[in-house]
């Protein structure tokens, strides 16, 4: 988190000085670090679980107990280790350690052993240890276990991977994927809301509840509600193995403590002792509890083991005390160590219910920033480990009962128990399922609302789209079906913390969020051991304390979902003015990222007061600039609804302002901030181009000839662009450039670009304006395709005439040839028969083949099987091709109009692109605008101009600037010029607006999209044609098509199309019975020629004089017989 302090050194334009000087693409001793932040919540949390928190899970998981042959077995976890990725042993290799290039190239998993230590016992003796590996499990890049971890670019290009390699993703069967930061309740807070759903869960429920999301330090989580109903008792309840389980308050408060019931009834009454309702309510409570015999601890813990133990799954020598003290362990407020702590958070989630249900106290949002966090792939991936390492202790045990009595004959000795121990089942393949899919299996559910969506692919389309995958937050699939727009609402909370520009249109709008530049995600968990004791001595009364005032005078003192104490209403602000400075300062051991909320009593229903401290991983955080002490400071989402943060100089207030941003655009995301002069342009424009950003054909990386990717895309020319807002130089953008500086004239001519379409000059195109290539890669595996097989190999037979020297002799096409339809694409031979086989090039498109790599096993023992053949197909901008500027504003190539017929101006210039001047009005695109004047005079005057937004404004605008740069360099001062007409050469009568505008293009081409059949494919049921253009499947003409050309009456085309064109087929029907199908060919006795003609026969009347051919549709002969099949007989009426 010490970041920060160079944000506010940031570079504050953009220059050109990273191409000009000679140095570009040189490799520097170490990585760009606005580049590796971007990555840091991923890479942290995995590294935070797979060593602290890998610790933690082995302490967690409780011994394992069950008999076996009349003995009592025990298993217990001691320690387990994960390992950096490294070859299997026995496998021949110069290099042990395998690294993530590898994995791509070979298409398989970048992955390290888990080995743990286990502990047995028999009878309670202890009997040793054993080093057992439970499989393998999937390993970050670039985190500490990764063989990166710590490489300069120098080293990172030796292993081919990129200088900038930012990781923070797994590698699956070859396939980069991420793990999608879900947002999730906050944890160890209680939330009051009210659902009016919850009516149904009982006879005599509310609406009101209290929910808090309990989360362990191996961040293993439960979801508690508490319930109001309606004669004033509370009802605890608790989801265990995926089952709700409803238990009333006072059994579990007097559960968890040796309270007598007056202490109990003292503690609830706090803050409310004058509410005579609420006093009865609390000793209703407590009487259920009485009246069924439960008057001490033990009697009730021993009431609540008898009901529970079912549900359990203890093994039967445990005794009911035992086994309710494990489900207090395992169910209530598992955040807390001991259950005193338990009863007083308890005590405080009942009093806040209250004042809730008597609308004393608003409900909070659970939409609202302020009670969200993040689940980081850490998290999820340790929770996921627990539960397989748990899973794995069952499986275990069922071998024991299986095969126990066989393999254990003679006694049990540390041989056989490891025999026992390998049969266990691995963590491998539900790990690897989990990445691939995205799909949870977990009989727990892990505490979460979604089992699936939970990786997407990073995909390498572009630089832009692949970061975003990184800084993208998602609500979760749940929420996505939701009838409700509530929870898509862009709330004013979330202002620094979520982008209000970047999210997509459509579906996911709202849901799928992406954090702006600043945010972070909280992700290392320290110890807070101190801050209970330095609390007391800045005047807070512990908890079982008395204060000086009233308790209604007091708030109660939270620190991450324990209540240590109370401190006075008047006292309270000075000791938050004292823990922030320390926070501030890294003074007394109050970490920096620690979040200090006081919810003050405004004597009105507002939310409900208390001091709420949090230090715990997964929160959103942000830097501000801490005006009282001149330093940076990090504040949370749930704090900043509490603080006074101003954005630009002018607008700070003394006394009031307590905080100012460190640059306004700071509430934008990383790929937002890449849009020029955004602040000028309508903002669902924005939001358009936040989506096409990420949909350009760029250089999405430079390690071409090391991947196997299945589709990349490559821009041949990139530019860099003249007009670019600073935190392009930021990310060094110009490393992965998108697009093309484009000379561009805002002119109606032709008619060829009307409906945002534009004008290409054809020179332009012929000189390789914006031409493209798509890298394809095939990976052949014989193994698969000739299964069992062990002689075949890659090869082709001298003097093939099907090869026709296409082939190379080892059966590969050569490298730089040229493939056309129906080429040979590859062969192999069987080397026991001889006998040899040619598959051909199957796609329409020509193209070119880049480069072939030959792949092995994972244990290095394969044949000439494997290879991965990549082609590069090489993409012209053609007629339709998707083309957008930086401003939302895409349009399609429609023509490529002759240079000689292009207007020109006074110089003898001629544009590159005719942009139509009607796309600007309604759309209020005037960045794109002042775009094209600032990149004129960059180009002008040789500079770079900052297009950052915020930087221009009333007083100070941009177009004076950037005219009077344009008049400075003997151009119009409005950025028009006179131009003359290519046909006629005459002078057109308008000024027009021309100038340099940075043009992307799209991945969208009509080369992708086209799609055309005359005959081809059809279904085997209906005969009618397949869909889908992959298999040459024709376009469907539906119902609504029909209606157009029944309202047309063009009834022959309607024919044509419905049936000629679709399933026409010739069927015999018999005139007399109707039947289509009864008549069938007469039966040939043995001596009739083959030659002889049959007539056919109505099997039904026996004649053959009343039978007529008519034209059916294929589907209605099918449709009779699956009648007649059901017992339905159809007549045909036949004139």
């Amino acid at each position: 988190m010490d970041s920060s302090a160079e944000r506010s050194l940031l570079a504050k334009a953009p220059s050109l000085k990273t191409l000009t000087d000679g140095g570009f693409g040189k490799l520097t001793e170490k990585q760009l670090a606005a580049v590796q932040e971007l990555t840091k919540a991923h890479i942290q949390s995995f590294d935070q679980a797979v060593t602290d928190g890998l610790c933690r899970v082995v302490q967690a998981i409780p011994p394992f107990e069950f008999m076996s042959k009349n003995d009592k077995i025990s298993l217990s976890f001691v320690e387990a280790t994960i390992y950096s990725p490294a070859v299997a042993k026995g496998s021949i290799s110069r290099e042990t350690r395998v690294f993530p290039a590898e994995c791509r190239g070979r298409r398989c998993s970048y992955k390290g052993k888990l080995v743990a230590d286990i502990s047995w016992e028999i009878n309670g003796v202890p009997k040793g240890i054993i080093k057992q590996s439970l499989g393998q499990v999937p390993i970050m890049v670039k985190s500490k276990l990764c063989n990166l971890h710590g490489m300069s670019p120098k080293e990172l290009v030796k292993h081919h991977e990129e200088a900038e390699e930012m990781g923070g993703y797994f590698i699956v069967n070859g396939i980069e994927k991420v793990i999608r930061m879900l947002i999730m309740p906050r944890r160890n807070y209680p939330i009051a809301m009210s659902r009016p759903k919850w009516k149904s869960r009982g006879q005599g429920y509310t609406q009101y509840g209290v929910s808090m999301r309990c989360v362990k330090d191996d961040h293993t989580a439960i979801n508690l509600n508490l319930h109001y109903l309606e004669n004033g008792t509370v009802m605890l309840n608790f989801i265990y193995q995926k089952e709700l389980f409803f238990l009333p308050l006072g059994f579990a408060l007097k559960a968890l403590v040796d309270f007598s019931d007056f202490q109990i009834y003292q503690e609830l009454i706090k803050t409310r002792k004058d509410n005579s309702f609420y006093k009865t309510c609390v000793s209703e409570m407590l009487r259920v509890v009485m009246e069924e015999g439960c008057t001490t601890r033990s009697k009730v813990l021993t009431y609540l083991g008898e009901r529970f133990r079912v549900k359990l799954n203890l093994p039967e020598w445990y005794t009911n005390e035992q086994c309710a003290n494990i489900l207090l362990n395992e169910c209530i407020c598992i955040h807390l160590k001991s259950d005193t702590e338990k009863f007083y958070l308890l005590c405080l989630m009942t009093r806040k219910l209250f004042s809730h249900a008597k609308q004393e106290c608003m409900e909070e949002n659970p939409d609202s920033i302020m009670c969200q966090e993040v689940l980081t792939p850490g998290q999820l991936y340790l929770m996921f480990l627990k539960e397989r390492m748990t899973a794995w202790l069952v499986s275990v045990k069922l071998s024991f009962d299986k095969r126990g009595s066989k393999v254990c004959a003679r006694g049990w000795s540390t041989e056989s128990v490891i025999k026992m121990l390998n049969m266990g089942s691995d963590v491998t393949k539900p790990f690897e399922y989990l990445l691939a899919t995205g799909n949870l299996n977990s009989k727990t559910g892990l505490g979460m609302l979604q089992n699936s969506g939970l990786c997407v692919v990073a995909d390498k389309l572009n630089f832009i789209r692949y970061l975003s995958h990184f800084r993208c937050v998602h609500r979760g699939a749940a929420f996505a079906k939701m009838r409700t727009t509530s929870v898509r609402k862009l709330l004013p909370e979330s202002w620094g913390f979520l982008c209000p520009v970047h999210t997509p249109d459509g579906e996911p709008c709202g849901l799928m969020n992406h954090m702006t530049v600043s945010c972070e995600v909280v992700t290392v968990s320290s110890p807070t051991t101190s801050l209970p004791t330095l609390l007391c001595s800045l005047g807070v009364t512990p908890v079982d304390g008395t204060p000086a005032q009233a308790f209604s005078d007091c708030y109660p003192v939270i620190l991450d979902g324990s209540v240590v104490g109370w401190v006075e209403a008047d006292l309270a602000p000075t000791v938050v003015d004292a823990i922030r400075r320390f926070k501030v300062l890294r003074e007394k051991k109050v970490p920096p990222w620690t979040e200090i909320v006081l919810v003050p009593k405004t004597g009105k229903a507002s939310l409900y007061p208390g001091l709420f401290l949090f230090t715990t991983p997964c929160r959103m955080m942000r830097p501000v600039q801490n005006l009282a002490l001149g330093r940076q400071e990090f504040i949370g989402t749930f704090e900043q609804l509490y603080t006074n943060v101003g954005v630009l100089e002018e607008e700070i207030e003394a006394g009031v302002t307590t905080h100012q941003e460190l640059f306004p655009h700071s509430m934008l995301s990383v790929v937002a901030n890449f849009i020029p002069f955004s602040d000028h342009n309508q903002s669902p424009r924005n939001m358009y181009q936040c989506q096409m950003g990420k949909q350009t054909m760029g250089f999405p990386l430079h390690s071409f000839m090391d991947r196997s990717d299945n589709k990349l895309y490559r821009l041949q020319t990139p530019q860099s662009a003249l007009v670019r807002p600073y935190m392009y130089d930021h990310y060094n953008l110009d490393n992965y450039p998108s697009g093309t500086n484009a000379i561009v004239a805002v002119i109606s001519y032709t008619g060829y670009d009307m409906e945002d379409a534009m004008i290409v000059n054809k020179s332009s195109w012929e000189r390789g304006f914006a031409h493209g290539s798509i890298y394809k890669t095939e990976l052949v595996d014989l193994a698969d395709k000739v299964k069992g097989e062990d002689a075949v190999v890659f090869g082709s037979k001298p003097g093939d005439s099907k090869v026709n020297d296409k082939l190379d002799a080892d059966g590969l096409p050569h490298i730089g040839s040229v493939l056309q339809y129906g080429d040979p694409f590859y062969s192999y031979i069987n080397l026991n028969t001889g006998q040899s086989c040619v598959h051909f090039y199957k796609s329409q498109e020509a193209c070119v083949v880049d480069n072939i790599k030959i792949c092995s096993n994972d244990s290095g023992s394969g044949h000439f099987k494997r290879v991965c053949i990549t082609t590069r197909v090489p993409r012209n901008p053609t007629i339709g091709d998707k083309f957008a500027s930086r401003h939302g504003q895409k349009g399609i190539l429609s023509h490529l109009w002759p240079a000689e017929d292009m207007p020109f101006t006074e110089s003898g210039m001629t544009p590159d692109i005719l942009f139509n001047p009607h796309g600007f009005p309604s759309r209020m695109t005037i960045g794109m605008l002042i775009e094209s004047m600032a990149g004129k005079s960059a180009a002008l005057h040789g500079l770079s101009h900052d297009a950052t937004p915020f930087t221009f404004s009333e007083e100070n605008s941009a177009l004076d600037h950037f005219g009077e740069l344009l008049r400075a360099g003997g151009y119009n001062y409005y950025g028009t010029e006179r131009l003359y007409s290519g046909v006629s050469g005459q002078e057109l009568e308008a000024d027009i607006f021309i100038g340099v505008v940075y043009y992307q293009r799209l991945r969208h081409m009509v080369s992708d999209k086209f799609q055309v059949r005359t005959t081809g494919a059809r279904d085997k049921v209906t005969n009618q044609p397949v869909g889908g253009r992959n298999i040459q499947g024709g376009i469907r003409f539906g119902e609504m098509e029909r209606d157009a050309l029944l309202a047309h009456g063009s009834s022959f085309l309607l024919h044509d199309r419905l049936f000629n064109c679709s399933d026409r087929s010739e069927a015999q029907v018999c005139v007399d019975c109707g039947s289509l199908l009864s008549p069938l060919l007469e039966k040939p006795p043995p001596y009739w020629s083959a030659m002889r003609h049959r007539k056919t026969l109505c099997t039904l009347c026996g004649k053959s004089d009343a039978i007529s051919s008519v034209s059916v549709p294929y589907v209605f002969r099918y449709f009779i017989a699956e009648l007649a099949a059901m017992n339905i007989k159809v007549k045909l009426e036949v004139k």
